[in-house]
């Protein structure tokens, strides 16, 4: 088997100290660290990213929560997918228009620094660029002069080459 599938299918590394290895011991060794594989739940069977606000708290972290329009919804999750953060989004309908909190580990401050900053800063940036329908009104404006500077000729001359 090669390191790949060990990774993948999971490796248990088990130390039995005894004078003497029977197969009965081996069997009872074998035995009690399977019973405690089921009792603690696997790390990687624990949601990542986007998930609901139960899953996250299944972590056993404590949670904090930030508010969140709902047109930062999308962008904010990019940023949270490149930093590797668990988070939860929950809608407040009891408000007009309804408000988002995002939830997400206290641990993951440190992470979430970086993540707001760049966050931010794109948000920042959208709002700076001029909309589509602002530059499509420069365009037809900009083209509506050419036209304009453009000099009709009203009278043509057509010579005849030989």
């Amino acid at each position: 088997m090669c390191v790949q599938e060990e990774i993948t299918q999971g490796v248990v590394s088990l130390s039995v100290e005894a004078g003497k290895m029977t197969a009965d011991l081996l069997q009872k060794a074998v035995k009690k660290v399977l019973e405690e594989m089921q009792k603690k739940p696997s790390q990687r069977s624990l949601h990542q990213g986007k998930q609901t606000l139960h899953q996250l708290k299944q972590h056993g972290a404590s949670l904090t929560n930030i508010e969140i329009t709902e047109q930062n919804i999308k962008a904010f999750s990019v940023v949270a997918k490149k930093y590797d953060i668990d988070y939860a989004l929950k809608k407040d309908p009891t408000t007009e228009p309804p408000h988002y909190y995002v939830f997400f580990k206290a641990k993951d401050k440190d992470q979430l620094q970086p993540a707001f900053k760049e966050f931010t800063a794109m948000t920042l940036d959208r709002e700076k660029r001029p909309t589509i329908r602002e530059r499509l009104a420069q365009a037809q404006e900009q083209s509506k002069t050419k036209h304009r500077e453009r000099e009709k000729v009203k009278t043509k001359d057509r010579e005849v080459t030989r």
